[in-house]
């Protein structure tokens, strides 16, 4: 599942915060957002309808769940990033990131050591 850059937004205050009300989340984003309480809302909603998020009511007031995790949400978006941007292969992704992006001596180690950790020789 493919969240926007508005729905991580709600998305990681609701992994934070679960279950959360439209209000708490709310709050845990406008300062940085400026959304207003009836966009958080509208937004939820869309979630609840993707299948990103699941709501309960108690009373009149909704509170929402993630029902995908922030591990299954990362692994979908690197999933899209790779296939729209570098052919759908990760070796192309781990190329750029040490060509263009210039790693660190301490990035290259830890690239190093999880690779060799997966794939011992």
């Amino acid at each position: 599942m493919q969240l926007s850059e508005a729905e991580w937004k709600l998305m990681n205050a609701l992994w934070d915060e679960a279950p959360a009300s439209v209000r708490e989340v709310h709050e845990a984003v406008c300062d940085e957002t400026g959304w207003a309480y009836s966009t958080v809302k509208t937004m939820l909603t869309r979630l609840a309808e993707k299948g990103a998020v699941e709501v309960e009511m108690r009373g009149n007031a909704g509170w929402y769940t993630p029902r995908i995790s922030r591990q299954e949400a990362r692994r979908s978006a690197l999933r899209g990033l790779l296939d729209r941007a570098f052919g759908g292969t990760f070796g192309s992704l781990i190329h750029h990131l040490i060509d263009d992006e210039k790693l660190t001596k301490k990035d290259r180690e830890t690239l190093r050591e999880l690779l060799e950790k997966e794939h011992p020789r």
